[in-house]
């Protein structure tokens, strides 16, 4: 086997046919991806990896492995040597795993050059190195494993005729068949387990970075049927019955392995971040989808930058992802503007339904233009449709840095769309009222939005006087309560029964502000004076660990305030510096906080953490030039002219938001009750509670129509991260299943260094495509004088 093997080898490097067909393999592969302009050009996509060379490579090498193994029997036939090479004592498995083997590493050849490719995207990325590995190296085999299927196909084909030619072009046409026609079939006859006998559905994983086994085995299968195939065909005695049992026998072998990997797996995902390994918490939603979750995704287009056809494929995968834990999850891609005689009606459409476009700049050679996209999915599921946001917008972000969110939030957008569909509502959230906390109308968008996931109620405490054991048993029906800005205190009597809430392991959000100051009264008078308001909450909060101080953060980073000058016709809006509206980037990878917009504040306050056996988690805080403002104060309008002393912010991060975690010990333990009640706990069950210094980030504007958005602001247009911000910690509170830590999840899409491609481009499409073939040409010159050298002797 080892000298038929080495002798495939000297024979094919003997002859200038074997340069000539790696050759080309590099020179085509050079150009498509380095040279010419289209969807497989690395240099002009932007992005650190190699996909498209994954994506490229199985159509180049259904040309070349054919070219590699079109002699392989059929040379042996037109010249009369292969009975002369059976007589030889060696099994026909053998020839033909020498002659495989010698075909395949010869194409293992022919891709090492392609290592270029990951050093110049290596050197390419930003920063340096930001190349996925592990990704890299996983598709690499991937690459591999197709490409041992072809070779297999290839030496089958070369024994059906004398003809170079005709096993060529035999073996091209049995390669396509394999790798798309299957796909083809299934799309024909919509049935997706047809293409599960095709490659495409078992190399698009492998090709990302995912090894599985039921791939893997797939591969070997098709390589192992025709390599054994082979040995059959070239035997002198004929096709006997025999061994059509045998291979009808092994074909069944096969099929019946593959039908056992289908069930008993393993996968292993060679990326760096594990970006499609879907989690279990998103699994578990749709393990018992028993009936088509169908998916509309209209994230398509022609005209798309770089940056968002790299979301639609992220998009994809993750659908295929999930489409491979459950055939009911059934996706779709829609360009809805591709029909421009409806295309006004189909926007119009989706308009209605919330789905709104999104306007993207496209630079290409050197021009700018417009395009828009839907970035949004629908998903139905027994007549009930929900829509899935598709990008996560961010303030101030690059397209590039758009994506990245985007893609980060990819899983969780999917998984929480598809809980809202199968998951029927089942907890209750109490919103506190009685104690002059915002009316329905100021929160009626959060409300609209926290429906979606839970069963709502208003809750007062009034009755606590009359009959405190009744309320505390009514309020025990709930899950969570809300308290969205109190402005009466609290007696001790609801402040005991709120206590025993949580003690029984009641999970509590709080929106609190400590200071008497409205925004409404600064535009009536100009001025107001920001007084301490007593809630009667400090006792409470003290002994959970945190108290709230009736001081006001003055933050530089801040949103501004639109505020009307001139008189009469004169009269215009501007918006001046207002450092009372604190701006919060969050920076924590807390999933409450991981990777959400801008959060804004209105006179926030601050929060000190305490020591005790409670866990304390800091969400959200000032930034570094910050201070406190203590009370009571004159706040004026006057002072959005005034030019702040950057000095005098030397108080950083100021906490405006905490999260505790874990077992409470009671407000009124060691201490006299304001009532006796049968069965009450000094020490809570493990339970979870969440403090926002601040009553006014749950506050909607109210526009002409009615409430507006939560976190829209019609002066500037931007839309920041309150309400995505306050879902996440009801989700986080409520989430039993684990579902909100999918957004801790960190997913980086790696871009090239735009700068340095434009100020270097020359020099590595030099690398790239003429390289290869000047390796290729020293091996060649050095392989044939020491071929020449030797037989000289």
């Amino acid at each position: 086997m080892i000298a038929i093997l080495r002798k495939e080898i000297n024979s094919f490097f003997a002859s200038p046919i074997g340069y000539l067909v790696i050759a080309l393999f590099l020179l085509l592969n050079g150009l498509i991806l380095w040279l010419f302009k289209g969807e497989f050009n690395i240099l002009d996509n932007g992005f650190a990896d190699l996909s498209s060379f994954f994506l490229l490579a199985p159509w180049v090498l259904i040309f070349l492995i054919p070219a590699v193994t079109m002699r392989s029997f059929s040379d042996e036939k037109k010249q009369g040597t292969l009975e002369l090479l059976l007589t030889k004592p060696i099994s026909l498995l053998n020839i033909v795993l020498g002659k495989y083997l010698g075909a395949f590493i010869l194409i293992c050849m022919a891709l090492l050059p392609t290592l270029l490719y990951v050093y110049t995207v290596y050197q390419l990325g930003n920063p340096v190195g930001n190349l996925d590995i592990g990704s890299t190296l996983g598709s690499y085999i991937g690459l591999l494993f197709l490409a041992a299927s072809y070779t297999a196909i290839g030496i089958f084909t070369s024994t059906l005729s004398d003809n170079q030619i005709v096993a060529f072009i035999t073996a091209v046409f049995i390669c396509i068949i394999f790798y798309i026609g299957f796909e083809g079939l299934a799309d024909m006859l919509s049935n997706a387990f047809i293409e599960q006998f095709g490659m495409t559905a078992h190399y698009n994983s492998m090709s990302r970075g995912v090894l599985d086994t039921r791939d893997l085995i797939y591969f070997l299968s098709i390589t192992i049927f025709f390599i054994v195939l082979t040995s059959k065909r070239i035997t002198t005695k004929g096709f006997q019955k025999k061994e059509g049992i045998f291979i009808i026998g092994m074909l069944i072998g096969l099929i019946v392995l593959n039908i056992i990997s289908a069930n008993f797996y393993g996968r292993f995902d060679l990326t760096s971040d594990k970006r499609y390994t879907i989690s279990e918490s998103s699994l578990g939603i749709i393990d018992d989808v028993n009936s088509p979750i169908l998916i509309d995704v209209f994230l398509e287009g022609d005209d798309f930058p770089s940056e968002f056809r790299r979301l639609k494929l992220e998009t994809q995968q993750i659908l295929e992802e999930f489409a491979a834990n459950n055939k009911n999850i059934v996706y779709h891609f829609i360009n809805p503007i591709a029909d421009e005689a409806n295309r006004e009606t189909n926007i119009q459409q989706l308009n209605n339904r919330g789905l709104t476009p999104m306007q993207l700049s496209v630079e290409e050679n050197g021009k700018s233009s417009q395009a828009v996209i839907f970035p949004w999915a629908l998903a139905s599921y027994n007549d009930v449709t929900v829509k899935i946001p598709l990008v996560k917008n961010k303030i101030g972000a690059t397209q590039q840095e758009l994506v990245n969110h985007s893609v980060q939030h990819l899983e969780y957008a999917f998984a929480d769309g598809f809980s809202k569909l199968v998951n029927p509502k089942k907890k209750k959230i109490a919103f506190l009222i009685g104690n002059g906390e915002l009316k329905g109308r100021y929160i009626e968008d959060f409300l609209k939005t926290v429906s979606e996931y839970y069963n709502l109620a208003p809750f007062t405490l009034d009755s606590v006087s009359n009959n405190p054991e009744k309320t505390l048993d009514q309020l025990k029906d709930f899950d969570l309560i809300v308290s969205a800005k109190p402005t009466e205190a609290f007696t001790e009597d609801e402040k005991f029964v709120l206590d025993q809430f949580t003690m029984s392991g009641g999970k509590s959000l709080w929106l609190l502000d400590a200071v008497a100051m409205e925004k409404d009264s600064l535009y009536n008078t100009g001025k107001s004076v920001a007084i301490a308001r007593d809630l009667n909450l400090t006792d409470f909060f003290f002994k959970y660990g945190i108290r709230v101080n009736p001081v006001l953060v003055n933050d530089l980073y801040s949103a501004p305030i639109t505020l009307a000058i001139g008189e009469g016709s004169e009269a215009r809006f501007q918006q001046f510096p207002w450092f009372y509206s604190p701006l919060v980037n969050p920076e924590s990878h807390h999933p409450i906080v991981n990777n959400i917009n801008l959060v804004k504040f209105d006179f926030a306050n601050q929060i000190d953490t305490l020591k005790n056996d409670i866990k304390k988690t800091i969400l959200l805080k000032s930034s570094i030039l910050s201070k406190i403002d203590g009370t009571p104060r004159e706040i004026s309008l006057e002072m959005t002219s005034e030019e702040p002393d950057p000095n005098l912010y030397n108080k950083p991060y100021q906490n405006l938001a905490v999260l505790l975690e874990g077992e409470f010990t009671s407000v009124y333990n060691n201490r006299v009750k304001p009532f006796s009640l049968p069965n009450e706990k000094n020490i809570s069950k493990p339970t979870k509670m969440i403090v926002v210094a601040d009553g006014d980030i749950i506050k909607n504007e109210l526009g002409k129509n009615g409430p507006v958005e939560l976190g829209f602001d019609r002066s500037s247009g931007q839309v920041y991260g309150n309400k995505e911000f306050l879902l996440n910690a009801v989700n986080y509170l409520l989430d039993d299943n684990g579902l909100i830590n999918i957004r801790s999840k960190e997913i980086e899409v790696s871009f090239l260094d735009y700068k340095k491609v434009a100020s270097e481009k020359t020099k590595w499409q030099f690398i790239n495509i003429l390289l290869p073939l000047v390796i290729l040409g020293v091996f060649g010159f050095v392989f044939n004088f020491y071929r020449k050298k030797k037989y000289a002797k």
